[in-house]
């Protein structure tokens, strides 16, 4: 998936609303929409628009936030003070992905926020999902994001792979004229299996076996290219 995902953070603290509504904007992939602080500014974003994920706090001047969750079909995270385990397990039960409990570490929102990009990769609405997807889909969701993306059991090789697309991006931010592979030009950066294998110098098998890892994690995105003639192309590029 490299579509970019809209984000709507519900906090009635003006500062902590813009604190989070900046930690959206810094993540390349998401965009944060002007914070609102009431349930009907809520309920009027979105009828005009379309967000993919709420970032919820429980108390608002003209209601509850877990009443909200019943009634909008949003995917939502519960930042709160309230660390009951009552309004916690009710939180979760109406639908919320997580919950975290202010105050937290400023680095929290962040992984979580990478976690739910990588969980959106893996169930692209594009494509069907089998058992072994969802699971991983969830395990990525509430594992967080900076275990599996920093893993020292992640190989070598494997992080050759990774790194290679954002040196891709890092030579393009140089020189936006460069040629820097068969995936330049306008939008998202590609790579086929064979550019990468070029590149980190192992086979065009190894590099697609290790490509299929990473999408399968969601840390790259794959798409289908069709040619004028021949088999259809797997092109890769970051989320």
């Amino acid at each position: 998936m490299t579509t970019e995902l809209t984000v709507l953070v519900v906090d009635d603290d003006f500062y902590v609303a813009d604190l989070h509504r900046r930690q959206v904007e810094q993540l390349p992939g998401l965009r944060a929409l002007p914070a609102v602080g009431t349930v009907a500014e809520v309920r009027r974003v979105l009828a005009e628009r379309h967000v993919d994920l709420l970032l919820l706090d429980v108390h608002l001047p003209d209601g509850s936030g877990l009443d909200l969750l019943l009634e909008v079909d949003v995917d939502a995270f519960v930042l709160s003070a309230a660390s009951d385990a009552t309004t916690v397990r009710r939180a979760l039960r109406r639908g919320a992905l997580g919950y975290l409990i202010k105050p937290f570490a400023s680095g929290t929102l962040v992984d979580r926020l990478r976690a739910y990009q990588r969980y959106r990769n893996v169930l692209d609405e594009r494509t069907a999902v089998d058992q072994e997807a969802l699971e991983r889909a969830l395990r990525i969701l509430h594992s967080g994001d900076a275990a599996k993306a920093a893993s020292p059991s992640r190989s070598a090789t494997e992080q050759a792979v990774l790194e290679q697309f954002g040196a891709e991006a890092d030579a393009v931010a140089a020189d936006p004229d460069a040629e820097v592979g068969a995936g330049a030009g306008v939008g998202p950066l590609e790579l086929s299996a064979a550019d990468v294998a070029a590149r980190v110098g192992v086979s065009r098998a190894t590099a697609q076996r290790y490509l299929a890892a990473l999408a399968a994690d969601g840390l790259v995105t794959m798409k289908l290219s069709y040619g004028t003639t021949g088999r259809p192309e797997h092109r890769y590029s970051r989320p």
